[in-house]
């Protein structure tokens, strides 16, 4: 078995459906049955998915050739409290707590933004409790245009780089990446692996968006390009073949995989350092300095000596030790004002300090590089 210890996984509206026009909850079972497997496994799972409009249509029965952003945007308010309730009530076969987070590309573009949604979600594993994330259709009006299709994909790579995963599997109602258009060339070849995004990859990629969903095998090749370049795996998998999940886990054949450029650490790490401040940090003791290079902890308030530079929450900032010398980068937690105010402080002062709290760390271990 493949050594993943954080997986999101993204269902699409032809699997969710059975590449019908309704919802087919027998296929929204097994696949909670197979997260709650993986779950069980010691794998932390976040599932990205589809279905809400598809629900709202069925609810309404909706004509299904309308496709104008107001009629969607209400399909999708109504079907997504439906939807929610469909995965509570299978999860909850397995004992299993789940969360919804419907967020947008903005949300996550956004620097606070980006930082309050990868706290939430990492709090929420760290609490063995799964998130069930999808689109907020209702306000996103771009990501529900007729011309705008993957969104899903790239939500789902999108969050696999902002929790740091090792894997994305994206199920859909294809068997992966082909050679060509299997609908149309019968001789058309599954690729059973990519490790090089070429100009022959990028030339299999077809636009054309399904009648249910909004996605194609575009979408999910571009979405497959996010995450292998950050360091991450990515599988685009069939998503009605029995056990898929954990077949794709215990390294079997399936679908077509997408090989990682480099380590997801090295990837991070050019990440953090290309867009670290050079005239924005913070300067910590001796003692915080060992324990960040011997222990896997976060940087805590007390540690901090010294603050410069004006900045605000989700700055990349340096990290300096008490001889001026960088001794790493990361994710300011609180802004440049706040911590000047908290520096040197037990982590249960933050609130009596400064009258609210992010958390206990300066900067969290999982938004930090230490060289």
């Amino acid at each position: 078995m493949n050594n993943y210890r954080r997986v999101v996984v993204k269902a699409g509206t032809n699997v969710l459906t059975s590449k019908t026009q309704r919802l087919d909850q027998k296929v929204i079972a097994r696949l909670v049955e197979q997260l709650a497997l993986l779950h069980k496994e010691g794998i932390e799972v976040l599932l990205v998915t589809s279905g809400a409009i598809a629900i709202g249509r069925q609810i309404l029965d909706y004509n299904l050739s309308s496709r104008d952003v107001p009629s969607r945007q209400v399909l999708a308010s109504i079907g997504q409290s439906h939807l929610m309730h469909i995965y509570q009530e299978c999860f909850s076969k397995y004992d299993l707590r789940v969360a919804q987070a419907l967020i947008t590309k903005e949300d996550i573009s956004h620097r606070q933004g980006y930082l309050n949604i990868r706290n939430t979600l990492n709090t929420l594993l760290e609490k063995r409790i799964i998130p069930i994330i999808n689109e907020n259709d209702v306000v996103e009006i771009s990501e529900i245009q007729e011309n705008i299709i993957g969104d899903n994909d790239s939500l789902s790579a999108l969050v696999t780089n902002l929790v740091d995963a090792d894997l994305l599997i994206m199920l859909t109602d294809t068997d992966g990446l082909y050679t060509a258009d299997p609908k149309q060339n019968k001789a058309a070849q599954l690729i059973n692996k990519v490790s090089v995004f070429n100009e022959e990859i990028n030339k299999l990629a077809s636009t054309e968006p399904n009648p249910m969903g909004r996605g194609g095998i575009a979408a999910k090749i571009a979405a497959a390009k996010l995450v292998t370049s950050s360091g991450s795996t990515a599988v685009i998998a069939p998503g009605l073949t029995p056990n898929v999940l954990m077949k794709i886990i215990q390294g079997a054949k399936i679908g077509t995989i997408y090989l990682p450029a480099g380590t997801r650490l090295e990837s991070r790490q050019r990440w953090l350092i290309r867009k670290m401040s050079a005239s924005k940090s913070i300067s910590i003791d001796p003692g915080a300095l060992k324990a960040l290079k011997t222990k896997t902890g976060s940087l805590l308030p007390a540690g901090v000596t010294k603050v410069t530079g004006s900045f605000d929450r989700g700055t990349i900032i340096g990290i300096k030790d008490d001889t001026n010398n960088t001794v790493g980068c990361g994710i300011a937690n609180y802004s440049s004002r706040d911590l000047k105010s908290i520096m040197g402080l037990h982590s249960r002062s933050i609130m009596e300090q400064i009258g609210h709290s992010f958390g206990e760390e300066s900067i969290h271990r999982n938004n930090m590089v230490v060289f």
